[in-house]
């Protein structure tokens, strides 16, 4: 079996950084080593990491390939490959496709696709509809990472908004309940106002206005009022409002019945940049005030918010035309998210050590995914080598994602991912994405 020594690299993991090396024997990870430390074996191959970080690689809980249906825009692909320049290693992906994964030969068909398509490692939600709730017993709670739930607000006809079924999957899930929480009674009387006063697209600076906190918070209340009511596990997606936080228990993930995921766009932008950004930052919930994004921010660090993902999610540039209505909501982010909040984290908004724990070690704790999300022996090798003081510049000649386009173009990192591992392969280096690479479909202990 090949082992590969990744030497002289500072390994963020469990905590803290340390100078040290990992050895890869076949998919897993076989030996982390200190610097006085060889390896019980000879390598195959050694890899002199020079002083860069060496981390787990990143776990979106939050993604929206696009694929089946909506393949113009991005596929599994190409998104796979993206994720994999970005150091993300594993993916949770969305069910609002199209047919939407609402039926369990939709589900399997996603998995099968994902086998053929994937490089790196994949997982499916489930999504929940006003009919379809007798499915959920007949789900793989060892294999489907979650069931996705529209309250209030959805891209297709997948709200939920019946009260009677939505007590039904609360309290007959078995499995995480992953809620997208914007109040429609509250959006849709903001539209009627906003369409009365500037027209039927109004610009896009008013989209925080109709897609309101207040809509945020009121569904985000009714979620974890129904989760309280029946323990369900509940984790609310995409928390966009200091409001919400308020909802949240300060606590260790371990504690929690109730957890809270923030995305890369509500951390680092806020509604300022409408002016400059337009419609390529418009996305829901909606990207709001700076306060906002503040207290956001101060939840990575104060037990509030316990995962940070991207909720990727490509459209055409052509889709993105209009204002607050007609332009489509999402942005392509996955590529682009572990060096971001590397970027933050220099900035002192957290330190790389609370990176590694929101973006790999919490995922994999939250979901209970198997021997990910951890440098440890006997763990999968997904890996991923970032340097510091590297600086690039995003641009459409970089970008990976089948759109073609980002809202970081033009934007100078100073981290750059230089190599991803998925069990135990490498599957990018340096722009290059070795397209041989599949990677698995995730695992879960719920036992």
């Amino acid at each position: 079996m090949n082992r590969t020594l990744i030497d002289h690299v500072r390994i963020v993991n469990d905590g803290t950084t340390r100078e040290g090396s990992v050895v890869i024997e076949g998919e897993q990870i076989a030996e982390v080593l200190a610097p006085s430390e060889t390896p019980v074996q000879p390598c195959d191959t050694t890899i002199d990491g020079n002083g860069a970080c060496l981390l787990p690689g990143v776990i979106d809980d939050h993604v929206h390939f696009r694929d089946p249906g909506l393949t113009q825009k991005a596929d599994m692909e190409s998104e796979s490959r993206a994720a994999a320049a970005g150091g993300v290693t594993s993916f949770m992906d969305m069910p609002n496709t199209v047919p939407q994964t609402t039926t369990l030969e939709a589900l399997e068909a996603k998995f099968a696709d994902a086998a053929r398509q994937s490089r790196v490692n994949y997982s499916f939600y489930f999504g929940a509809t006003n009919t379809n709730a007798p499915l959920l017993h007949e789900l793989d709670k060892n294999r489907v990472c979650g069931v996705k739930l529209f309250m209030g607000s959805s891209t297709g006809n997948m709200l939920v908004d019946r009260m009677d079924v939505l007590r039904t999957i609360f309290a007959e899930s078995g499995l995480p309940i992953v809620a997208h929480c914007e109040d429609q009674t509250i959006i849709a009387e903001n539209t009627r106002h906003y369409k009365d006063l500037y027209g039927d697209d109004p610009d896009v600076k008013f989209h925080p206005l109709i897609r309101s906190a207040e809509a945020c918070y009121r569904s985000s209340a009714l979620a974890v009022r129904l989760a309280h009511e029946t323990g369900a596990r509940l984790h609310i997606a995409h928390i966009s409002t200091a409001r919400e936080l308020k909802l949240l228990e300060a606590a260790p993930l371990e504690q929690k019945r109730i957890t809270a995921e923030a995305c890369i766009a509500h951390l680092y932008f806020t509604e300022n940049d409408y002016a400059t950004l337009g419609t390529r930052i418009k996305c829901n919930p909606s990207i709001k005030t700076a306060a906002d994004r503040d207290a956001l921010r101060h939840a990575l660090t104060n037990g509030k918010i316990d995962v940070i993902a991207t909720d990727h999610a490509p459209h055409l540039l052509k889709d993105k035309e209009g204002g607050a209505l007609k332009a489509t909501s999402g942005m392509p982010m996955l590529q682009f998210s572990l060096v971001t909040m590397l970027e933050l984290a220099d900035q002192g908004v957290l330190t790389i050590e609370q990176v590694v724990e929101k973006m790999c070690h919490a995922p994999a704790s939250l979901f209970g995914i198997e021997r990910r999300g951890y440098i440890r022996p006997g763990y999968q090798a997904d890996l991923v080598m970032v340097r510091p003081d590297s600086p690039w510049t995003v641009s459409r000649d970089n970008i990976l994602s089948k759109c073609g386009w980002s809202p970081m173009e033009g934007h100078t990192y100073s981290w750059q991912v230089e190599r991803t591992f998925v069990n135990g392969h490498q599957v990018y280096e340096l722009g290059r994405v070795d397209d041989s690479c599949r990677g698995q479909a995730l695992t879960f202990n719920r036992n």
